[in-house]
């Protein structure tokens, strides 16, 4: 099946700013950078430099998943901000829509993973070679056919939750590469960064943002 990369057109929608950092609401669609060919120029932070030149990126989200994104606007909140990822000193909040009822309250997953090469952009768990990955998760509500969950990823492993949802057997629901049958009949990938806290680069204080799920 041939992938056509065609992003919502609806301009980035901006959730604080100041001269250190913007807070952005991703658009499931979108790539958080450039991707390779002309075709994904179109990007997030192409989009924010027409409103903020000096933007430069911290952290990036998968092209389907939507939520809280922070970008830098000097070079000292990038250096800060990317430090305080790096370390796991700042908190991230996920929720989702995954298949099946997940029967326990919470939970921890606690699976190595590393990039499945033949099968690109795909990762997978590698006990041998993997990098840790490590995500939390509390059940929000648990239907029969899905559940609503929410997931605190410890590490910041690419397609961590994805993966670690879909080797517990609860595929995140619209997700193209890891769900299969009827889990992948979804308009998107049912994933949203919902918070995000760190601590603001110029004073040090505890700052946290939230984005409403769309889903």
């Amino acid at each position: 099946m041939n992938f056509t990369y065609a992003p919502p057109p609806d301009p980035p929608v901006i959730l604080h700013h100041d001269h250190e950092i913007v807070i952005v609401d991703k658009q499931s669609g979108i790539l958080s950078v450039p991707g390779r060919g002309e075709d994904k120029a179109d990007s997030l932070i192409n989009r924010l430099r027409g409103v903020f030149p000096t933007v430069l990126l911290v952290h990036r989200l998968d092209q389907d998943t939507s939520g809280v994104m922070v970008f830098a606007l000097t070079p000292h909140a990038q250096r800060n901000l990317s430090k305080q990822f790096e370390e796991r000193k700042t908190k991230k909040t996920y929720l989702a829509r995954v298949a099946g009822r997940v029967a326990e309250k919470t939970g921890t997953v606690d699976l190595p993973l590393i990039v499945d090469w033949p099968n690109r952009p795909r990762q997978k768990v590698d006990h041998a070679e993997g990098r840790p990955a490590v995500t939390d998760w509390r059940v929000v509500r648990a239907e029969e056919q899905e559940t609503r969950i929410r997931l605190m990823p410890l590490t910041g492993r690419s397609h961590q939750l994805r993966v670690h949802m879909a080797e517990i057997g609860h595929p995140i629901l619209g997700d193209p590469l890891y769900a299969t049958g009827w889990a992948t009949d979804f308009p998107r990938l049912m994933l949203h960064a919902e918070s995000l806290r760190f601590k603001h680069p110029e004073t040090g204080i505890p700052v946290k943002f939230t984005a409403k799920s769309p889903f």
